[in-house]
């Protein structure tokens, strides 16, 4: 995994060479896991700052909290770590300051995700070096996978296929909703821990499926993102899992979500859930080299609109390191579609307050066409 981390480092330094960019500070997580190769456990939401400074030549830069940075160094391929404090004159304003010298010409930063608190202080120390955005120059980058990332995926994509089989098979009338989750974790744990060994970098790669999981039953299935309650399962009730925040490994994130149903289900909730399969497949079978990214939202929007439901924002979005990455499947972006791009692909119907259809996959294109990296029946699922 470093190797491959020095390998696109080394390309995006030629990429800024070539677009003429001296000087770029990197603060998102998954760009300095997709560069350095390491990712920490107490980021910006605790108010420890990490930074990656890249020059299109030389050696990249990291700067990490001291009590982060013996697990840095063992996770990094960078060997230019510097370490702040968190008490007394070597905090991070100073480290970063003599990193990007006294009078930086141009200070390229991922302008979506810089932490308020960096921007804060790089207005007040450089009120004259203008801010350029690096994201689409990274992005255009992380687009397109390479093999060894998509094999990452293949496995994640493995993980959560033991993570849903264990969500089905926790539906029972009675149960409460956090016992669900509580087993898509323990299963999704274990399966991840098959895949790592405890040698080298990978001794440092947790196996621990974590995040709120998504999941609603009954009416309350309309709410998309509502998360996992005390709540009971009855006889009768659909239930959605979405792993959009809990399906991911060694930092590479997919999309993967099911609807079941307990005993039995409506006519209503049927017809809402095999429209939204329906209009998930329409969008995967239109997926493959050359076509635009907009023409897989309007296949799925096609079906909405013969169904008789409205569309939805977008029909699916590109994963990576990244929960959102570029391009996503909807109207109005005109990327083409080329082999190695990964994408979500979603069917999704909600009537407020009364049921919601849900189905999501995760897949790769092809030279041909798409293959999937999430696999699980696509129809109506009573158990």
């Amino acid at each position: 995994m470093l190797d491959h981390a020095k390998r696109r480092t080394v390309e995006l330094q030629s990429r800024m060479k070539e677009a003429g960019i001296n000087l770029a500070l990197f603060t998102d997580e998954s760009s300095i896991a997709y560069l350095a190769g390491f990712w920490g456990y107490l980021g910006i939401e605790f108010g420890r700052p990490t930074f990656l400074i890249l020059r299109p030549e030389g050696e990249p830069t990291v700067i990490t909290p001291l009590m982060e940075s013996e697990m840095v160094s063992a996770m990094t391929w960078v060997s230019d770590i510097r370490p702040w404090e968190d008490f007394g004159q070597n905090n991070w304003t100073r480290v970063l300051n003599e990193t990007l010298g006294s009078a930086p010409e141009k200070i390229w930063v991922e302008s979506m995700s810089l932490p308020a608190v960096v921007r804060a202080f790089l207005d007040e120390r450089y009120p004259s070096v203008p801010l350029h955005d690096i994201s689409q120059i990274l992005g255009a980058q992380r687009m397109i996978k390479a093999p060894e990332e998509i094999d990452v995926m293949r496995q994640a994509g493995r993980i959560a296929g033991d993570m849903m089989r264990a969500a089905e098979g926790s539906l029972k009338e009675g149960l409460p909703e956090y016992e669900s989750a509580l087993a898509v974790i323990n299963a999704g744990t274990r399966a991840a821990a098959g895949f790592l060994t405890a040698k080298g970098w990978e001794a440092f790669v947790s196996p621990m499926i974590h995040n709120l999981q998504i999941l609603q039953s009954g009416s309350d299935t309309s709410m998309v993102h509502r998360r996992a309650s005390v709540k009971t399962y009855r006889r009768g009730d659909p239930v959605y899992f979405c792993f959009c925040n809990m399906a991911q490994f060694k930092q590479y994130k997919l999309g993967f979500d099911r609807m079941f149903h307990i005993g039995e289900v409506g006519d209503e909730a049927a017809r809402v859930q095999q429209a939204a399969i329906d209009a998930q497949q329409a969008a995967i079978a239109a997926i493959r080299p050359g076509v635009l990214a907009e023409e897989i939202a309007f296949a799925a929007n096609e079906v909405y609109r013969q169904r008789g439901y409205k569309t939805g924002y977008r029909t699916g979005r590109s994963i990576g390191v990244a929960y959102l990455e570029a391009p996503e499947l909807k109207e109005g972006d005109k990327t083409i579609l080329r082999p190695g791009m990964t994408f979500a692909v979603d069917g999704g119907i909600s009537v407020d307050g009364s049921c919601g259809g849900r189905i999501g996959d995760s897949v790769v294109v092809t030279e041909t066409g798409c293959d999937y990296l999430t696999d699980y029946p696509r129809r109506l699922l009573v158990v």
